[in-house]
């Protein structure tokens, strides 16, 4: 079984039921529910989430939505070792390098998300969730 990586902008996608790109989202979702793959995010992914569903929405709606996602969803390690290596990378933007190290950590064999262009220095797939879904079949 495949150990799939979630970005903040899909967990987003998903829980803010967000227009075009809620449907991609629930697709991959429904994935880990049916036990076809294993998803893992970061702990920054989850408190980034909760910061904007709470400001959108409210506080009991965004930790009751974080708690459902979070039986389908397995929190990757983000640890000295994943902080030192994204310190330490090339990556632009640290959030990403955590969550590449992060998803190394946990064994991951892709990362998913819709911004490509921020991980180019990866040695994993990287893909948005169409393509995923695409290849996944």
């Amino acid at each position: 079984m495949k150990n799939i990586f979630l970005d903040t902008n899909i967990i987003l996608d998903f829980l803010g039921e967000r227009a075009v790109f809620y449907e991609p989202a629930a697709k991959i979702l429904t994935l880990a529910d049916y036990k076809k793959i294993n998803i893992y995010t970061s702990a920054v992914s989850i408190v980034n989430t909760y910061y904007l569903l709470a400001k959108y929405e409210n506080h009991e709606i965004a930790i009751e939505k974080i708690r459902k996602f979070n039986v389908l969803c397995a929190i990757a390690s983000t640890n000295d070792e994943v902080v030192n290596k994204a310190v330490n990378s090339k990556f632009k933007d640290f959030e990403d390098a955590i969550q590449y190290y992060s998803a190394i950590t946990a064994g991951c064999h892709i990362i998913i998300t819709r911004n490509e262009k921020d991980f180019k220095n990866a040695l994993i797939p990287i893909m948005e969730p169409n393509s995923f879904l695409k290849v996944f079949k």
